[in-house]
């Protein structure tokens, strides 16, 4: 089974009715707002690692966080923050998990046109000339592999972290019953 390493989880909360992201932007240093350019307020942590993007809304999207509990730790800490700014803050904060990129190495070169043939057509987009890996798309888990004649694989699409590790295992199973990969 090959080791997998998630890279970035995005999920997105509501932390209230509206928020006011002018005095947001004046009262916390680390926010970065500029209207012109984007609707949302950047407020960026350095521990967990994270970006969050907060909307007039209430809604906020949350990047870069490399496990669920540090999503949970950056969303707890900007709550606190709003809540010292004397937002109405929700009590239970609805978390949700919109995509979990991961990365994971089958060890071994492919020959991806031979993967194209026996992973099914309807399945892959392969343009060797646009781009030097594959997409395979799996159904069940609901991910997008992007699979790279080194043997390396990128995940996306996943809404758990177990469904990446069943997604790898899975690839690796059929490249292995096709023949493709030794072991």
């Amino acid at each position: 089974m090959p080791k997998v390493i998630v890279e970035n989880i995005v999920a997105s909360t509501s932390f209230a009715d509206k928020l006011d992201l002018d005095v947001i932007a004046q009262s916390l240093e680390e926010a970065e707002y500029e209207p012109e350019q984007f609707p949302g307020l950047v407020y960026r942590l350095s521990s967990p690692k994270t970006a969050t993007l907060l909307f007039r809304s209430g809604k906020a999207n949350c990047t870069g966080a490399k496990n669920v509990e540090d999503v949970r730790k950056t969303i707890n800490i900007i709550a606190d923050k709003l809540k010292n700014l004397n937002v109405d803050v929700y009590k239970n904060l609805d978390i949700v998990i919109q995509n979990i990129v991961a990365i994971s190495d089958l060890g071994t070169e492919l020959n991806l046109n031979e993967v194209a043939m026996g992973l099914g057509l309807e399945n892959i987009e392969y343009e060797p000339e646009q781009f030097p890996g594959l997409v395979y798309r799996i159904k069940d888990p609901k991910v997008a592999m992007l699979i790279f004649g080194s043997g390396k694989i990128v995940c996306a699409g996943a809404r758990k972290t177990e469904d990446v590790s069943l997604a790898v295992d899975k690839l690796s199973e059929e490249l292995r019953s096709l023949g493709l990969i030794k072991k």
